[in-house]
């Protein structure tokens, strides 16, 4: 499979935040983290202010100080993306601002989450666009797809749209239904065959890129980086068997984070404290109020990674 010739094409971890025990952004650890990702050949991009990142936690000045570490930690080498995550046009244009601001060149576009309760148009989706886009018209848009399920979910007709927006140059996917999934992979791909569509359908990899996708942006990649570039490169060669095999040392560890769900603030925390255990992070601090593992949870992470050879405590 071959993907398409975008500069987004690839794997692109979502990164974690990492916080002192006094729950401040950990800069050193912040940045020492991003470098080690943007190390890995195969990651094309880093992605902040993501729900990974607990972005939730985070004020605004402090998103943008998240950008701004990453930025200066990995200078060049890869572009840094910004997720934008609020509830109106100017919100979301000031956000943008400061996120240029602190040196992102590209944007994460994640539904304002008042429409997870009251569904959206499709001009209020185009609108929220644009008006990012007029905000910071230098700046890549990634388009965010939440589940299905959820009142925020976009239409086939909508992301076929969004897909001729020239300023718009990926898609971050995640519909949880793969039916779905593969009417809108297709919708893009009609309207506009040049961007890039990549799985954020951390709890099964394999599964959803084999649809015919260009790469993944995934907070799990922050976590194994190398063994979901190891995965994308196996389905890219067409090597099903060895793409399986990947995907088997994967599951154990996405069982341990993800408990067989999807991606939640606890699965994060998991996730965190698997960093930890792995020697990635020293310390696995979240903010209120998402909860730590506990014991049990704690040693489902560590036989996981004992068993993927990547247990250092």
């Amino acid at each position: 499979m071959t993907a398409v010739d975008n500069k987004y094409s690839g794997i692109i971890p979502a990164i974690s935040c990492p916080f002192t025990a006094d729950h401040q952004i950990d800069v050193a650890a912040l940045g020492r983290l991003a470098e080690w990702l943007a190390g890995h050949e195969g990651v094309v991009a880093v992605m902040t202010n993501g729900h990974t990142g607990e972005v939730f936690s985070l004020t605004p000045k402090e998103r943008a100080r998240v950008t701004e570490i990453v930025v200066g930690a990995i200078g060049d080498r890869v572009p840094v993306i910004s997720s934008i995550v609020c509830e109106g046009l100017k919100d979301a244009a000031e956000h943008a601002k400061a996120a240029r601001d602190a040196g992102a060149t590209g944007l994460d576009i994640m539904p304002p989450h008042h429409w997870l309760r009251f569904g959206c148009t499709h001009s209020h989706a185009i609108q929220y666009f644009e008006a990012v886009h007029h905000a910071t018209p230098e700046l890549d848009l990634i388009c965010h797809v939440y589940p299905a399920w959820t009142r925020a979910s976009y239409s086939s007709a909508l992301l076929a749209d969004l897909a001729r927006l020239p300023y718009v140059q990926a898609f971050k996917v995640g519909q949880r239904d793969m039916n779905k999934y593969a009417r809108d992979i297709r919708a893009i791909r009609e309207a506009d065959a040049s961007k890039a569509i990549l799985t954020c359908h951390d709890e099964y990899l394999l599964a959803s890129m084999v649809q015919g996708v260009d790469g993944a942006l995934v907070g799990f990649a922050t976590f194994i980086p190398q063994l979901i570039i190891d995965l994308w490169n196996a389905v890219r060669a067409g090597d099903l068997n060895k793409a399986i095999a990947i995907q088997a040392m994967i599951t154990p560890l996405k069982d341990a984070v993800y408990g067989g769900g999807e991606p939640t603030g606890e699965a994060h925390a998991r996730m965190k404290a698997g960093m930890y255990l792995a020697g990635v992070l020293d310390d696995y601090t979240v903010r209120a109020p998402t909860e730590a593992p506990d014991d049990s949870e704690l040693d489902a992470l560590r036989q996981a990674l004992d068993q993927a050879d990547l247990l250092r405590r």
